[in-house]
Formats: structure tokens, C-alpha cells, sequence
């Protein structure tokens, strides 16, 4: 089964909207926490002039009309109900290269490894693995993402201290169908099943 994989941030984003069931494995160099899990990711696309959009430019001293878009993530225990924490929740907004769409940054309200607003440097290979660079106060991320098919991508990780690395981090993730598209799935099955 190809996979058309996206080669600009906006298309990464679009292409990762919706639900995401993820299982994460991380492997902590010096100590024994486990932090491995599993948990939703909801990532809602944001048009470029979309308040959050604007006010992490503005945090950020960047001038908004660079931005292409933006996205939120947010993250919750998978056998949660109702609104996710906005504790676990980030805004992300594409700052593209105007010279080469699969280069650029990303400003980010809140980062991953520190809860800091962040600037994150990132890249699409040609086969569409996308590398994202973020530099911290104390700790450097990369993290490369891509997609086996349109419903499944991979995530991997790694946070570096001054000493060298500390944590990496392995996800795999699945896109969940929604309620609604199960009841169209079911009654197209019941409608095919009528006729035969």
C-alpha cells in the first residue's frame, strides 16, 4: 500500500488531523522511571489567522504574516472522557521557508521536553520523514516522524543533556475513526448487504 507522504508542514499537519491512538515506549539512559504509555493525541489544523496563531507569534516577537498555519495538539489518557487537559497541550505554528516549502521552523507556546515556548527547526527528506531539531534551555530534541500509511505513523525521539543522550522515545500511532464516520461505515455495509 503507498503512502503519499506530505512534504510541507501544512500538508504534515493536515494529513495528522483527527485522533490518534498512540503507544509510546521510552528508555531513560539514567534513571529507571518508565514513562511509556499509552494515550490520545487530537490534532486540530488552525488557518494562519487564527487567534492562537497570532498570539504565539506576537509572544514570540515573530511578525504573524510569516505564518502559514498552525496546529494544536493535545494529548489525554486514552480511557478519558470529556475535554483534554490543556496542561497537556501545545500550539504550533509554521513558519515556512520562502525559498524551499519542506524547510522552516515552527514556534511552539509550550515545548515538549521543557514547558517553555520553543523554536523548533525542521526538514522533509525526499522520502518524506520529517526531522524536527528544538533547542532547550538545558537539553537538546530530535524527533523524525513519518507515515507508513495514511492511518499509521511512526514517531521516534531523543533528548540530549550536555552529557550526552538521556532519553529516547519510540511511538507508534493509529488513527481512531470517530463515532460518526463508524455509523457511515456501518450503514453502507447494511445498505451493500440489502442489495446482495
Amino acid at each position: 500500500m503507498s503512502v503519499i507522504a506530505p512534504m510541507t508542514m501544512i500538508d504534515f499537519f493536515r494529513k495528522s488531523e483527527g485522533t490518534w491512538f498512540s503507544q509510546r515506549a521510552v528508555h531513560h539512559f539514567s534513571s529507571a522511571a518508565d514513562e511509556s504509555g499509552e494515550s490520545n493525541l487530537i490534532i486540530k489544523v488552525l488557518d494562519k489567522n487564527d487567534p492562537s496563531v497570532l498570539e504565539v507569534c506576537l509572544e514570540q516577537g515573530v511578525d504573524p504574516a510569516l505564518a502559514s498555519s498552525g496546529a494544536t495538539f493535545m494529548w489525554q489518557g486514552n480511557t478519558k472522557d470529556g475535554e483534554p487537559n490543556p496542561n497537556y497541550a501545545a500550539t504550533l505554528v509554521d513558519i515556512p521557508d520562502t525559498n524551499n516549502p519542506r524547510y522552516g521552523k515552527f514556534l511552539r507556546n509550550k515545548g515538549y521536553v521543557e514547558g517553555i515556548p520553543v523554536v523548533g527547526i525542521y526538514h522533509f527528506a525526499e522520502d518524506g520523514v520529517l526531522t524536527i531539531n528544538t533547542e532547550y534551555e538545558k537539553n537538546q530534541g530530535q524527533e523524525r516522524c513519518w507515515f507508513v500509511t495514511d492511518d499509521f505513523r511512526v514517531r521516534v525521539s531523543t533528548v540530549k543533556l550536555m552529557n550526552g543522550v538521556n532519553l529516547m522515545t519510540y511511538s507508534s500511532e493509529r488513527r481512531c475513526v470517530l463515532p460518526s464516520q463508524l455509523e457511515e461505515m456501518v450503514e453502507r455495509n447494511r445498505q451493500r448487504a440489502l442489495l446482495s
